[in-house]
């Protein structure tokens, strides 16, 4: 059996993901409380790390109930990468740093950040063999199958990213050029996880707790990495625990409580950002994904996605809980509303 380079009591550890904008402290910590193992903090720029800058040290903050934590940075110079993992391991002690060859984004990729890195497996390997030698924190890293389809080669990228020096791999079964399109190939999460002597985190699809358990079942991964499927269900994490261990899996939230799940995150977020205004605004796409699938969830959104603050949540969904049966009805006239919310081209690193 693999042994994961930090200590996690579960046998199959699920992962929230890194994602630009959305694993920020509050969410970590409601998905830590709702089941997660691990968590991983946003990606951050080994430059704006190793120069100090406000905006992204800001960023690293975490507390105790989020750990274990890793800090994932991304950059293509070596030897930044090394200083910026050196201040994280310093200043902020994280239980591992993990290192972002994953994001398609343009204006990371434009600089051989993320995913571009991949269309360079030397650098690949002399960025990891940086990051090692200045921490002493195990280092792992996230990686997609390829750069595009001509270099799509998930099993010699993970080799040579085991051979470096990472003490754990996540694989996102897309390319750089499918972005977020077609489907995640979970056979290469397969192989990878045939191939290396060190764990293998599967991520991609899955969007349900049935989703996480049927990657694990098909693919043989040592733990899961759930992304997008976390939007708006944190409890998620719990679910997928019960399926894996045998326990039958534990109902959806109510509506109250899926409102009040997502005013405690409201106010996690307003807590945590000094700009209070600004927070509420930034805060909207989560209120978009916690009422997907309601009924007359359209309606809901588009209520939502105009709030400038916290007050004005707490009496939209007051007043739709006083009128329940008038949006259900409808919801019924509108027909099925798929309730995905605007797309987040960078959320999923």
């Amino acid at each position: 059996m693999k042994r994961f380079p930090i200590p996690i009591p579960a046998a199959v550890p699920l992962y929230l993901a890194p994602m630009a904008g959305v694993s920020e402290s509050p969410f970590r910590r409601l998905c830590r409380r709702f089941g997660a193992d691990v968590v991983v903090t946003e990606f951050l720029s080994a430059e704006g790390i190793r120069r100090e800058n406000q905006a992204t040290i800001s960023k690293l903050r975490f507390g105790p109930d989020e750990r274990p934590i890793g800090v994932q940075i991304f950059g293509s110079e070596p030897a930044a990468m090394g200083e910026a993992a050196a201040f994280v391991t310093d200043v902020f002690a994280p239980e591992f740093i993990d290192i972002n060859f994953g994001c398609p984004v343009k204006k990371v990729v434009k600089r051989n950040g993320g995913s571009g890195c991949l269309k360079d497996l030397n650098l690949v390997e002399d960025v990891i063999r940086a990051v090692s030698r200045a921490t002493s924190l195990p280092v792992t890293c996230k990686i997609r199958s390829g750069w595009n389809e001509e270099m799509r080669d998930p099993v010699t990228i993970a080799l040579r990213c085991q051979d470096a020096g990472a003490r754990a791999l996540a694989l996102h079964a897309r390319t750089r050029t499918q972005m977020y399109t077609g489907s995640a190939r979970w056979e290469e999460i397969a192989a990878v996880t045939q191939a290396l002597d060190i764990p293998v985190l599967g991520n991609g699809d899955i969007r349900t707790p049935q989703d996480a358990v049927r990657m694990w079942r098909e693919t043989g991964c040592d733990g899961i990495m759930i992304a997008r499927g976390s939007f708006g269900q944190p409890w998620i994490f719990d679910q997928t625990h019960d399926l894996l261990e045998g326990r039958p899996m534990r109902p959806e939230p109510s509506v109250e409580e899926r409102f009040a799940i997502a005013l405690e995150h409201a106010h996690m977020a307003s807590d945590y950002e000094p700009d209070r205004p600004g927070a509420a605004i930034e805060f909207r796409k989560h209120l978009g994904w916690y009422v997907k699938g309601l009924p007359a969830s359209a309606e809901l959104r588009k209520k939502l996605y105009a709030v400038t603050s916290l007050g004005e949540v707490e009496g939209i969904f007051a007043e739709y809980l006083e009128q329940r049966d008038r949006y259900a009805e409808r919801g019924e006239r509108a027909g099925s509303d798929s309730g995905e919310p605007e797309s987040l081209e960078s959320a999923a690193a």
